[in-house]
């Protein structure tokens, strides 16, 4: 069967327009109405150029087939998560590429509830429909469309999962990278008792000060920089949706989401023992260990939101966490949230009246870890294999990629969805030059 290079694992994303434009989009809205037989749909959008003529084609295909429309203009994934339970839709559409350069842009989907879509539960179904032209659904009624701002019923959910009155009066370093958050924290502001020091604050296509991903070493720097000048107590920047958040400590060091994983079942297990908690297969020793010795109950699951969902959703754990910095919360709808982990986390060192860097230091000298590492390489399969066959005396794993454990070491190597890639993690026991010792081996290994 032909493909739309567009069309991703998980969502749909692009170049606009060469791989993802209007009539595309405006296609998309049929399909999704069609298959869904979707009477209401909520609708959001990023701060990119393309966003707002993408939504009007999707809207315009979803209300040609008799699909209402809740339009909530400029805002964040987890908004979308958020209304669509809160106004008992059978979906909802955020058009965003994230943390891409400028020049792309996307969608991601979900069901009734906030269900993920991914290729394998729905947009597989939508891309053969666009394929074969079965679009039209029976029905001559147009949809109608509703303009909503929700901003307020969204700060006010936040609040079940933190108590402002437990938190100091911290000094904070919030950079929204010139992406979406900054109008979210405007409205969070006036619940927290802490100085917000905003930089990157305002929403900005162009992305001036680089692409709103704090995974770039590069893209750090100057939230490092606002933490030293202003003397703050920690800093927090996010990516352009504000799915996912990133922390630094006092002294302007990055914290792996490894380790922020752990802070979080910590935090949420203080008020819910025994709960289950799932995360994913790249590093997980630290979260074991974190979550035993906090009354909880560690569940493995293979990383990728819709697998981590899906998981939660079967054991009904509380929290899950990938270290790729999505974190999921089962009263948000077991969606991820960037905006949860950041008033959890105020919480935390707040209550145990201790820094970031202390919290987390524990853990980074306890489990010190690579963090994730990619190579290009001409085959990755067949290199997984070599990889396998090399360390085939250690305990194997394939749940997601290779996970190879031994007594005071351990790694995992996964392939990318999308490009020819391999992802490497190592972590040890205590001791970080086993950890940087095996992950050169592993890297000479794999690029060799």
């Amino acid at each position: 069967m032909d493909r739309i290079t567009s069309f991703k694992a998980y969502d749909i994303r692009g170049k606009y327009p060469n791989e993802l434009n209007n009539d595309l989009a405006y296609k998309i809205g049929k399909a999704y109405s069609k298959l869904l037989d979707a009477k209401n749909v909520v609708v959001g959008h990023d701060v990119r150029k393309s966003s707002p003529a993408l939504v009007n084609a999707l809207v315009e295909g979803l209300t040609e087939n008799g699909t209402n429309v809740i339009n909530l203009g400029l805002c964040g994934t987890e908004m979308i998560y958020f209304a669509v339970p809160y106004f008992d839709t059978d979906g909802g559409i955020m058009i965003t590429a994230s943390h891409n350069p400028p020049e792309y842009n996307g969608l991601k989907f979900v069901k009734r509830n906030s269900v993920p879509m991914g290729y394998d539960s729905g947009l597989n179904e939508i891309e053969k429909m666009i394929l074969k032209n079965e679009l039209s659904k029976h029905t001559t009624r147009k949809g109608s469309i509703t303009q909503k701002n929700i901003m307020s019923e969204f700060i006010n959910n936040l609040q079940k999962f933190y108590h402002p009155e437990k938190i100091k009066p911290l000094k904070v370093v919030v950079n929204a990278g010139n992406g979406c958050v900054g109008l979210a924290l405007d409205a969070l502001e006036k619940f927290l008792p802490i100085k917000m020091i905003k930089i990157h604050h305002n929403p900005d296509p162009d992305f001036p000060n680089g692409v709103p991903n704090p995974l770039l070493p590069e893209n750090r720097q100057s939230t490092i920089d606002a933490i030293k000048e202003y003397n703050a107590d920690l800093g927090v920047a996010w990516d352009g949706d504000y799915d996912r958040c990133f922390f630094f400590d006092e002294n302007g060091n990055f914290v792996e989401g490894y380790y922020i994983v752990g802070l979080l079942a910590k935090s949420i297990l203080k008020k819910y023992p025994g709960e289950k908690i799932v995360h994913d297969p790249r590093l997980i020793w630290n979260t074991i260990d974190v979550v035993k010795k906090s009354g909880g109950i560690p569940v493995l699951s293979k990383s990728g939101h819709a697998f981590i969902k899906q998981k939660m959703r079967e054991v009904n754990a509380i929290y899950g966490g990938e270290m790729s910095a999505h974190h999921y919360f089962r009263d948000n709808s077991y969606s991820d949230s960037g905006l949860i982990p950041f008033v959890l986390t105020l919480q935390l060192i707040s209550d145990e009246n201790t820094t970031l860097s202390k919290l987390v230091g524990e853990m980074i000298k306890a489990y010190p870890c690579s963090g994730e590492i990619n190579s290009t390489i001409s085959n990755p399969t067949k290199k997984l294999e070599e990889i396998k066959n090399r360390y085939s005396d250690g305990k194997i794993d394939e749940i997601d990629g290779v996970s190879v454990e031994y007594p005071t070491w351990r790694f995992n190597v996964r392939l990318s969805n999308t490009e020819p890639l391999i992802r490497l993690n190592v972590e040890s026991k205590n001791d970080e030059t086993l950890m940087k010792t095996k992950t050169e081996e592993l890297l000479n290994l794999i690029r060799s």
